[in-house]
Formats: structure tokens, sequence, C-alpha cells
């Protein structure tokens, strides 16, 4: 009987103690917004059936998470908890129900409970959750920002935290999409690093001790257009913002630009189609015209674009090349009454483009020998002087022929020294790039490329290869245009590799090599003695009038694409603009090359004429008399 009655005891005591359920020793303590573990599990799980686990807030006795038939009630939980309360379900059949809370926020901190039901068996643990006190809140705008171009901008970014503001350590606003660093606050400076944004943007001082950290942006582009993010660290914390850029509409500028796109395109077709219907007046006017006035319309349409979108580069040497052009378009005028084609005028476009594009490589040049030595810094600016020296020696030399201050005998031997110079432009102007741009390895190409540029633009052609070899005029030009063009190509390509560290270097080998192709129309006719362009109808209404169609459109095309999706389809419009100068000449090249052939060729078309002009003659002669009889 006594031993039946301690049997039935300790049963008794085991269902009294029920099923024992292990939870932490204290309470849990995590930062907010990170993921923290509540533990909960027995010692043994003997069985899953009837398994039911309820994980409770005990204060309002919410529903944060629900295991019940096998798997996790999620439609029963409160709502505030779906998505961030989680089971670890492969650790269930090891006894293990802790459950994993994601996103902690401040209304979390309080105590859980953990109740789990086994067959007839219960039990349940208490969880207490603290929340750091420590927290950084950053909030930017929540809707998107619309602006115009040209308008200013202000980006919200705002730090909710009991921080000091001395123990900010970084602030750094980027544009997402592009990986663009825009502002960055540090050590109580403001660094502005990426040229598209300097000068541009700007934190309010006077806010910045509030945690007010919002970013004015000034003259909004098209490209500005996209997401930007602000991000704070301070006190071994960090948090972010994004703030919607969208919404840009077309300014005053950009209206204008289109406007005189459209003058430049109409008015190039219809001076063109007024000089083609009163052809036989030589009408002077109209020719100036069609040369000068489209050209002008794209010089302001190219200021107005540099002054809202366009880069400095890109807008200096676009603007130099529209106010240069109309020299080259007077070389190969077809109607010269009063002006002639002259490979003169060449020159003088390339000592005046060369000086302006070498003065704004030679900016970029200074930027960037900041980290130079002091002999290094000396040795590029005698570089630059160097290579800018012919074109004052020309002017010089002209104004002393023309006004006779300096004496014949001096204007001569500034003259001389001027071409001189000239001739070895390129390899000049290549040495001053790889100094300040390129490697110490492009040295050994200058040593090799010299001789062969002195032995190809100063050979004796018309007498080594045409009295002595007998040559024919049209095979010596042939030959030398063939390895001048090799050398420009080989040149071009080692500039673009000392232009490599630079991110618009295909436009800067645009531009380059429309200079280098100028350059050797000039050395041609200096060669052969050829100084007269021929008259050549094509380039004239390829330059004044085709490209000027192409690179309005080109222009209007890309402010359109950049005001509609924030990015252009080029990026760099001198690819498109120097690339179709460089079409214009070759066919100025390919003529200058031909004028061996055009007498002949005029000869055999007058021969011809004048045959068929006998058999209209005879024929019509023949007739009538068949007619008498």
């Amino acid at each position: 009987m006594r031993g039946s009655s301690c049997v039935l005891m300790s049963v008794l005591l085991m269902i009294a103690d029920g099923l024992i359920v292990k939870g932490p020793s204290g309470p849990l303590v995590a930062p907010l917004g990170s993921s923290v573990v509540l533990p909960c599990s027995v010692d043994e799980l003997l069985s899953v059936k009837d398994l039911e686990v309820e994980w409770r807030r005990t204060d309002s006795e919410a529903l944060v998470h629900l295991y019940q038939e096998g798997e996790s009630r999620t439609e029963s939980q409160q709502q505030d908890y779906q998505d961030r309360a989680h089971f670890f379900t492969d650790q269930i059949q090891h006894g293990n129900f802790s459950l994993r809370l994601d996103d902690l926020r401040a209304e979390d901190e309080g105590q859980y409970k953990c109740k789990v039901y086994i067959q007839q068996e219960s039990g349940e643990t208490v969880v207490q959750i603290k929340v750091n006190a420590e927290r950084l809140l950053v909030s930017g705008s929540s809707r998107s920002i619309s602006a115009s171009v040209g308008e200013d901008v202000t980006l919200n970014c705002s730090v909710d935290s009991h921080i000091p503001p001395g123990d900010f350590e970084e602030v750094t606003w980027t544009k997402t999409d592009e990986d663009i660093q825009v502002l960055l606050y540090q050590d109580n400076e403001t660094h502005s690093s990426n040229e598209r944004y300097r000068d541009r943007v700007e934190f309010f001082p006077a806010e910045i001790p509030k945690g007010n950290f919002s970013l004015r942006l000034k003259n909004v582009r098209t490209e500005d257009k996209g997401v930007y993010m602000c991000q704070v660290f301070a006190g071994g914390l960090s948090a972010n913002a994004t703030v919607l850029l969208e919404q840009l509409g077309f300014s005053a500028s950009h209206i204008m630009v289109l406007i005189l796109c459209i003058s430049a395109s109409g008015s190039a077709l219809l001076l063109c189609c007024l000089i083609y219907c009163r052809s036989q007046n030589d009408d002077l006017l109209l020719q100036m015209s069609l040369v000068i006035c489209p050209n002008i319309f794209l010089f302001i349409a190219f200021v107005l674009w540099g002054v809202t979108e366009g880069s400095l580069n890109e807008t200096v040497a676009c603007c130099t090349l529209y106010i240069l052009r109309p020299l080259m378009l007077c070389s190969a005028a077809p109607y010269k009454r009063g002006f002639t084609g002259n490979a003169f005028t060449l020159m003088i476009e390339n000592f005046l483009f060369s000086t302006v594009v070498y003065s704004v490589l030679f900016k970029k040049a200074l930027e960037k020998s900041l980290n130079f030595a002091e002999f290094d810094r000396i040795i590029l600016i005698v570089l630059f002087v160097i290579v800018l020296l012919p074109c004052p020696l020309f002017i010089i030399a002209v104004l002393a022929e023309i006004f006779g201050k300096l004496g014949e005998r001096i204007g001569d031997i500034l003259l001389v020294l001027a071409l001189i110079s000239f001739d070895i432009l390129p390899s000049l102007q290549f040495i001053l790039l790889f100094y300040a741009f390129g490697s110490a390895s492009g040295g050994f190409f200058i040593v090799a490329v010299l001789p062969v540029l002195t032995t190809v633009t100063r050979y004796n052609w018309d007498h080594k290869c045409g009295v002595k070899m007998g040559c024919s005029p049209l095979v010596q030009r042939s030959v030398w245009s063939v390895l001048m063009l090799l050398m420009n190509a080989v040149m071009l390509y080692f500039y673009i590799m000392a232009l490599e560290s630079e991110k618009d270097r295909i436009g800067w080998a645009c531009v380059i090599g429309f200079l280098q192709l100028i350059w050797t129309v000039w050395m041609y006719a200096r060669s052969f003695k050829d100084w007269d362009i021929p008259t050549c109808v094509p380039v004239y209404l390829l330059g004044s009038v085709v490209l000027v169609e192409l690179n309005a459109a080109a222009l209007m095309t890309e402010l359109i694409l950049k005001s509609v999706n924030g990015k252009g389809a080029l990026g760099d419009l001198r690819i498109i603009v120097f690339s179709s100068e460089c079409l214009c000449l070759l066919p100025l090249l390919i003529s200058l090359v031909a004028a061996p052939l055009i007498p002949k060729i005029t000869t055999c078309l007058q021969k011809e004429h004048r045959t068929q002009r006998r058999t209209r003659i005879t024929a019509g002669s023949e007739s009538s008399d068949r007619s008498r009889i």
C-alpha cells in the first residue's frame, strides 16, 4: 500500500511540474534596426505530434508567432510582426522553438512569452527585450522632387539622434544610379570632388549643428535626374535616406538651343537653294551668308548648351570649331570672287584651334601636376609655351608684313621660325600630352616618330621621286598621303593611350584627330608647293549644308534624350562633331591628291563635248539636206 502511494505521488508531482521550457538567463539588449533571437527550448522533444508553440506579448497578448499542425500560421500573426518574426523550422525536431525578430523597432521593447503544448503537457518561459537607447535615424523626402532645368533645388536629409553634432564622423551624398560622390562632409569640412557637381552643391552651414544635412543643388541640369542617397556615420552607427529627383522640364536656354538648331538647319537649306537658283549671278553675299550664318547659329547654340548641360572641354572645342569653320569653307568655295582658296587659311585655323585646345588641356595638366615634383611642373610649363609658340610668331610675322614696322628681314625670320615650328607641331604636342598624362614609355616612340615625320614632310618628292625615279605626280602624291595617314593613325592611337585615365578620352581623340588632318592638308600643300586649294563643290556643300544639318540634329537629339531620360545617346558631342569634320577634310585631301588628273579629265570632257556637238551638227545638216531632196 505504501509503495503504491509513493508511485502515485511521483506521478502527481510530474504532472504538477509540467513541461520544462528554457529561456534566456537575462534581458536581451539589441540596437534599433538589428535582428534578435528570442531563445525558447526543451531538453528533449519526445514527439512532434500535436505540437503547438505560441509567442505572445505579455502586455497586450498580441500574437507574435504561431506554430500549429506542423507549420507556421503567419495569417494569425499580428500585422506589425508579419514578415519580421520567423521560426527556425529545421530546429523544431531538436526541441528548439526560438524566434528571430528582424528590423527591431523602439516599440518592440517589452516581454514576450513562449508557450509550448505537447500532447497533454505544456510549459512556458518569458523573454525580455531591451532596445539600445543609441539610435541613428535619417529621413529624406517622402515624395519625389521635380524641378525645371536651371532652377535650384533642395534635397532633404535630417538626422534624428541624441549624438552631439561634433560627433558626426562623415556625411556623404551620392548619386546612386551612377555611383558618383556629390558632396562629402568630414572633419567639419565640406569636400566636392566630382567635376560635374563642383561649385553647384552645398550644405546649409547654419543647419548642420541641428542635424540638418540637406543638399542644395544649384542650376539643375537634365543629367542630374536620378536617385540621391544621404548616408550618415556617427558614434559607430550608420543610416541613410534616399531622395528621387525627376520630372525635369525644359528651361528657356533649352528652348533657345532648339530654336537656334532649327534656324541653323533651315538657313543652310534656304541659302543653298538660293545659291543654286542664282548660280549664274555669282552672288558673293549669298555665299558668305551660307558660310557664316548657320555656323554662328550653332556657335550660340553650343554656348547655351555649355552653360546648361555640357562640360567645359566639350563646349570650348565645339564653339571654337564653329567660329573657325568659315576659314575652311572659304578655301573650298566654288565661287571665289572676292576671296581665294588657299592652304594658308587652314594653317591659320590650325594655329588658332591648337592654341585653344591645348590651353584647355594645359589647365587639366596643371591640376594633375599638383602631385608632380617642382622640376616636372617647370618642364610642363616650358613644353606648353613651346607648343603655343608658333601661333604668336606667325601673327607677329603677318603684322610685320602688313605694317612693315619690324623690317622685311625680321619678318622673314619670324615667318620661317613659325613655319619650322609648325612642321614639328604634332610631335611637340605629342610630347606635351605624354609628359602630362602618359608615361615615360612614350619617349621611346617619340625618338622613332620624329625622324619619320621629318622624312615624310621634308623629303624632296618632286625631284627624287619625280625626276630620279620617274614617278608620275599622282603616284608621288598618293604615296605621300598614304604614309601620312598611317603615321597619323599610329599617333592617334598613342594619343588615346596617353589620355587613358581621362573619362572623355574619346572626345579628345576626335579633336586631336581633326587637328592632325588639318596639319596633314597643310603639309601636303607645302611639300608639293601646291598652295591653291582647287574648287571642290562637294566639299563645300558637305561642310556648309550637310554637316550643319547633321550636327544640329545631333545637338537637338542629345538635348531631348537628356531631358526625357536624364542621359543622352552620345555623352560627348565632340564624337559626332569632329568625326564629321574629318569626313569633310578627307575629300579635300583627296581633291588635292587628284589635282594632276583634273586638267586631263577636264580636257577629255571638253573633247567629248566638242565631238558630241559636231555629231549633232552633222546629223542636223544631213537631215536638212534630205528634207530639201
